[in-house]
């Protein structure tokens, strides 16, 4: 697909439609767990709310309703196990304490609470085995859709559950025939209950890049696919902050396309955009050298650079650079004495101990770029 935004990481992973491995490249996958974090809090807090009301749910149903003999092995993992890992999830579902400590909790303690349930119905008598078991069943569709966990670790730890219960009838403490059973109806839920996880992840991952396509196209020029006006504004507000906190340098590039306008009239509009398309192209390529560098169209046939923590030595390099890589492209062009496409190129640096205001440092590469252009165009100045 022909696109001029192909070379973001969202795109990227748009076009490739999902893998089976449902894996995001590590930035984009902590943009993802952080932007679902708040909704993922509230659904998890009250999903662990629902937990602790089944498990006393349970307590009451098999004391008093079912009025089973007491056991002292099921009570002990009822509350001294189970009742205490769904207490400290719950614990851990405030606004302060999820994002650091809820995974790594619910991690350890989801298994354990199932190996818990586990060892219940091997301790059962025979004709309650099947009963307790039926809870195990209810455990493996929380873990996969109740707690937040995603597809692969929900897996993982329903797996840890099922050998668990292998475990038990290969060592004799459930009857054989029964253990089989419910053994093979514990698969077909894992079976479900996984197949139905990973299609939610899948489809909340699809809405996650949409949205990010959207909100990255919208922060397109949609000719060039530099950042836009706007979102470059947005982008240089937020450098030169950072800049002022850390004592960082600063330099903004501008790039005018040397008579773009005879050009426009000589070849016409449609060749003028695919010019513009390739110049873009080579000043991304060119300017961006480090990961806070940023590129955009400024108006018209101008672009912009701003380069994050920059000396005066490395403005120069970018500048000389982008009038170089410019001209080797040869474009044709009529209207000038090479007969090719050519650039100016101005630019300014704050130095890191003295970031002025924006508007000034625009002012001086404007003054630069002005003064490339009265010295015959195809060159880099650099503002004093």
């Amino acid at each position: 697909m022909s696109s001029p935004f192909v070379d973001t990481v969202v795109l990227r992973e748009f076009e490739r439609r999902m893998p089976w491995s449902l894996a995001f490249p590590p930035e984009l996958e902590a943009e993802f767990r952080e932007s679902s974090a708040p909704e993922t809090r509230r659904w998890v807090r009250m999903s662990v709310m629902l937990a602790l009301s089944t498990v006393l749910g349970f307590a009451f149903i098999d004391h008093w309703v079912l009025a089973r003999p007491a056991s002292p092995l099921a009570d002990a993992i009822r509350f001294g196990l189970q009742l205490p890992i769904v207490l400290i999830t719950l614990f851990l579902t405030s606004e302060q304490r999820f994002p650091r400590w809820y995974f790594p909790a619910i991690t350890v303690g989801a298994p354990l609470f199932g190996v818990g349930t586990v060892i219940m119905a091997a301790s059962a008598p025979a004709a309650q085995v099947s009963l307790i078991t039926g809870r195990i069943l209810l455990a493996a569709f929380y873990f996969y859709f109740m707690l937040g966990l995603g597809y692969r670790r929900a897996l993982a730890i329903n797996a840890v559950v099922f050998l668990a219960y292998a475990g038990v009838t290969l060592a004799g403490f459930i009857e054989p025939r029964s253990a089989v059973y419910n053994l093979f109806v514990i698969l077909c839920a894992n079976l479900i209950g996984g197949a139905g996880a990973f299609a939610l992840e899948r489809a909340n991952r699809a809405t996650f890049l949409e949205k990010r396509r959207l909100a990255e196209t919208a922060r397109r020029d949609g000719l060039t696919g530099l950042l836009n006006r706007a979102a470059f504004d947005e982008r240089l507000e937020a450098l030169h902050a950072q800049a002022q906190r850390e004592s960082a340098g600063l330099a903004i590039v501008l790039i005018d396309i040397d008579h773009f306008k005879a050009f426009n009239d000589h070849y016409g509009h449609p060749a003028g955009d695919q010019c513009l398309r390739m110049i873009a192209s080579t000043v991304r390529h060119a300017a961006r050298r480090r990961p806070l560098d940023v590129v955009g169209r400024y108006g018209g046939e101008e672009l912009v650079a701003a380069l994050y923590d920059a000396t005066r030595e490395h403005a120069s390099s970018v500048g000389e650079a982008l009038v170089a890589a410019v001209e080797r492209l040869k474009l044709p062009h009529a209207g000038t004495e090479l007969g090719t496409v050519t650039i100016s190129v101005g630019a300014a640096v704050a130095a890191a101990a003295h970031v002025g205001p924006v508007a000034a440092l625009l002012e001086r590469a404007d003054e630069a770029l002005y003064a490339a252009k009265a010295r015959g165009r195809n060159r880099f100045v650099i503002a004093g």
